[in-house]
């Protein structure tokens, strides 16, 4: 009686014990996965205030603020703000007489000081004559994907260039995409087969970071068949430069059979096969 009392003791012990590993773990998983902070300067062209928001993992630590000035000798503003229960945080920054010099003022968002910062990141929002240019920009050291009160925060997002969708012989196409940084213009070039530039174009982001820009092709220019080469870049920086192909022949564009049309076109043949087989089957006669 006594052996089998300590062997169920043993049992339950163990089970509890590895209940407690799993959790440790799944634990360890999620902070390795989900680690960092984000922050997102906006603030409207000719306006006074730049509103900073953000999110963090670790809500128990105050997020402190810097705003220095561009020449980096003057420290115009400072703040601090706890984070909610779910790591968010708004902060506003009213544009001042100290705001004195034209250029990026630097904000920079820290947790923690010295050798106990877990987090310090910067972003820059250009003021002219005390008066915010139009921004909306976005730094992140976060590791996964993870949930604001607005919307998902994927990390590094950088430029993102959509596939260029045309109708059967069209002689236009459009380039969009999204950008996460909107106080500067895009760079759109577009190069022949034979490595010709055909068309230099600028193009200013919306605030909410979308783009788009029409090209015309055909005539003596576009007479060259073959793929040409559609380049976007806002930075001296892999993560703001994105590229594409459009097929252009005889002057107008090659609209290419997507993926999911395909996907559908084969799943359409594989039903009639299916069905057609189905029906053999019921028409031969049974004896």
């Amino acid at each position: 009686m006594n052996f089998k009392r300590s062997t169920t003791s043993m049992a339950i012990a163990f089970m509890a014990l590895s209940l407690i590993s799993m959790t440790s773990i799944q634990q360890d998983a999620f902070a390795q996965q989900n680690q960092g902070m984000m922050i997102t300067a906006a603030a409207d062209k000719g306006s006074d205030t730049i509103t900073v928001t953000g999110k963090t993992i670790s809500n128990i630590t105050d997020v402190t603020f810097r705003v220095t000035s561009p020449s980096g000798n003057n420290v115009v503003a400072v703040g601090q703000i706890s984070p909610d229960g779910e790591g968010n945080f708004v902060k506003e920054f009213k544009v001042g007489p100290t705001w004195t010099e034209n250029g990026f003022y630097e904000i920079t968002s820290m947790q923690g000081v010295g050798k106990n910062s877990l987090y310090t990141l910067s972003v820059l929002v250009e003021v002219t004559n005390s008066m915010t240019e139009r921004t909306s920009v976005s730094e992140s050291n976060m590791e996964g994907i993870f949930k604001t009160n607005e919307n998902t925060v994927t990390v590094d997002a950088g430029l993102m260039l959509d596939a260029i969708i045309v109708e059967n012989g069209s002689t236009m196409f459009e380039v969009t995409g999204m950008t996460d940084r909107v106080n500067q213009d895009i760079t759109l070039t577009v190069s022949a087969p034979n490595g010709n530039v055909m068309t230099v174009d600028q193009i200013s982001p919306n605030l909410d970071g979308e783009f788009a820009a029409e090209i015309m092709v055909g005539g003596s220019l576009w007479k060259q068949d073959g793929l040409y080469t559609v380049t976007v870049q806002q930075y001296d920086d892999s993560k703001y430069t994105a590229s594409t192909e459009v097929d252009i022949k005889d002057g107008v564009v090659v609209p290419e059979f997507g993926t999911i049309a395909a996907m559908i076109l084969a799943v359409a043949i594989i039903s009639i096969i299916a069905v057609s087989a189905k029906s053999r089957l019921s028409i031969i006669p049974r004896y």
